[in-house]
């Protein structure tokens, strides 16, 4: 079998999330597709894996009535799945499908968000050196694996850290500013979000980072793209001679791109741990510098802290 994983999203209204969120159920179960959505009024996110056969028509299914343009002239991102990236189906209707906890600062990206900027043009601009900054709107476990060279990696925990990584790049006001994410959902809210903030020149990269290393494999974006799948990170042609591993263990600083989750069940934080360290430690890990905050973000108390299995 050849699989295939589909990533996409849309900002667009959508009166009845419920009967969407229905209508999604049913057709990846017919299907056989496992995978996660989140719909919302404010729009649709999603991943699935399937066959490369039952994708495709997951698509024209998706597409079909012409007359509905809630679904049409979506972005889809494909690439190789494994068969078992996601262990079932998970379809829920939520009030946001990116939430930026923000309080009373909605941003809807069908009003306000950055100018969308084509790998192509991205390309062009790395190759003719323009004046312009990349922001890596990832959480900080994603982005020590792979980014993009002279980026700036902010220490996210979460999307409500956001308005740290304003206070952080504030000199940059002024200037070109390019927010990057996986697949480009985040960066519609982020790049609204430097807007509102005075920030006069914000573009996001359109399809996100997954649909760069598409186009430009191993080049300008170094190592692994992380991917919130049973794959965990995902390259192209990572056999290539211009393949870097930028991922460092977080114990011994060695080269590395394996990922672990803390072995501490309240902790569960997800970081990097070379084999060498997991054999040291019979397969477990646990956060090197002690575990201070849950994986979401969440800080723990030294009581909690103590707990090991």
């Amino acid at each position: 079998m050849e699989y295939r994983v589909i990533l996409f999203y849309k900002y667009v209204h959508i009166a009845d999330p419920e009967a969407v969120a229905k209508r999604e159920r049913e057709t990846c179960e017919k299907l056989g597709l496992r995978g996660r959505c989140i719909i919302a009024t404010e729009g649709i996110n999603a991943t699935y894996e399937g066959t490369k056969e039952n994708i495709q028509e997951y698509i024209k299914e998706l597409q079909k009535n012409k007359k509905d343009g809630r679904f049409q002239n979506i972005h889809f991102k494909l690439s190789a799945g494994t068969g078992d990236a996601f262990p079932k189906l998970s379809v829920k209707v939520r009030k946001e499908i990116v939430s930026l906890h923000l309080g009373t600062c909605d941003i809807n990206p069908n009003e306000i968000t950055g100018i969308h900027l084509k790998p192509e043009e991205l390309h062009e601009w790395i190759k003719n050196k323009r004046e312009f900054y990349i922001v890596d709107m990832r959480n900080a476990y994603e982005h020590k694996v792979g980014h993009f060279e002279n980026s700036i990696l902010p220490p996210i925990e979460n999307f409500r850290d956001l308005p740290k990584v304003v206070e952080q790049i504030k000199h940059l006001k002024n200037k070109t500013v390019l927010t990057v994410c996986t697949g480009g959902v985040r960066c519609e809210k982020a790049s609204g979000f430097l807007v509102t903030q005075g920030f006069t020149d914000v573009y996001q990269l359109d399809g996100g980072i997954v649909s760069y290393m598409e186009k430009y494999p191993n080049e300008d974006f170094k190592g692994k793209l992380y991917v919130f799948d049973g794959r965990v990170t995902m390259g192209f042609y990572t056999d290539d001679a211009k393949h870097k591993i930028v991922g460092m263990c977080d114990a011994c600083k060695e080269q590395s791109e394996n990922y672990v989750n803390c072995a501490n069940p309240v902790c569960h934080r997800h970081f990097i741990a070379c084999v060498e360290c997991l054999q040291k430690n019979e397969g477990k890990a646990f956060c090197p510098n002690g575990c201070v905050f849950s994986r979401h973000g969440r800080k723990i108390s030294p009581v909690e802290a103590d707990l090991v299995q």
